[in-house]
């Protein structure tokens, strides 16, 4: 789906890290990834998969669920980012869009993009900044006005995509965008997302279980299984791997299959062996 190709620079790269909550419960079992400057990088796998946790793990969110990084490393652009404040991570230019939106209901939705501007100094640029964010999605503005709790799902997501791009960030954290959306809005989220990548250079680091989406739009992916990276590589190749084709596209050689048909220990057997 993406013509652009990301550059050689890495942003941010993830090595070999172990999250374990509660002090007893391993979650992350030696994940690495990196995200290139100018990339999408698609982090896939079925839900409890550890793909929300490794973003938390970056973003500096797991103090707040009793859950902390043990061993591993997190930087970006070469300089360790653990253990700072999550918004001293945003000042740097990475944030989180945290799976169920999370928009402040009781705010309107142009209120709702101006919190995301919070920790910005250069408040002249905030304004312009914000109708860039309604040239992005035109359908927040003719809703601005309007409480986020009564708008729709999509308008929410699109909110919540909007607020993050009003901390002026250079890396986004995009958490499930897909969940409870009709596929026609998946595609134009997703389509923004795209947009988003090509003309205003942010990258981005999607968690998603929607499989088949997620690769048409990403330059490369990560598929993840009981907190392990089980398989890797450019998002083209991934669509025409068999294994991802048969156990998350749902498609094998004897045609279209259902994924409740498959054992998970097959799964793991064949990629963890």
């Amino acid at each position: 789906m993406l013509d652009a190709a990301p550059n050689d620079e890495t942003l941010l790269e993830v090595n070999n890290i172990e999250v374990i909550y509660n002090h007893v419960i391993l979650v992350l079992k030696g994940v690495s990834l990196t995200v290139p400057k100018g990339g999408i990088t698609a982090l896939l796998g079925g839900n409890g998969a550890g793909k929300t946790t490794t973003l938390k793990a970056i973003s500096q969110l797991l103090h707040s669920e009793r859950g902390e990084v043990t061993k591993g490393s997190i930087a970006y652009r070469g300089n360790t980012v653990q253990g700072l404040n999550p918004s001293d991570l945003v000042k740097r230019g990475v944030i989180q869009v945290m799976e169920g939106r999370h928009c402040f209901e009781h705010l309107t939705i142009e209120e709702n993009l101006l919190t995301g501007s919070y920790t910005r100094t250069d408040r002249g640029q905030i304004s312009a900044d914000l109708e860039k964010v309604y040239k992005y999605f035109p359908r927040l503005k003719e809703r601005r006005k309007s409480q986020a709790g009564y708008t729709s799902g999509g308008e929410q997501q699109m909110c919540a995509i909007g607020r993050a791009l009003m901390s002026k960030p250079e890396t986004i954290l995009l958490d499930e965008p897909s969940m409870g959306l009709a596929p026609q809005l998946v595609e134009e989220i997703f389509g923004i997302v795209k947009d988003l990548n090509e003309k205003e250079g942010v990258s981005f680091l999607l968690a998603e279980q929607n499989t088949n989406v997620a690769l048409r739009f990403a330059h490369y992916g990560y598929i993840l299984e009981s907190g392990r990276v089980v398989m890797d590589g450019p998002a083209a190749e991934l669509r025409e791997n068999p294994d991802v084709k048969e156990f998350y596209l749902g498609m094998s050689e004897e045609g279209r299959k259902s994924y409740r048909d498959v054992r998970s220990y097959r799964r793991r057997k064949r990629w963890l062996s």
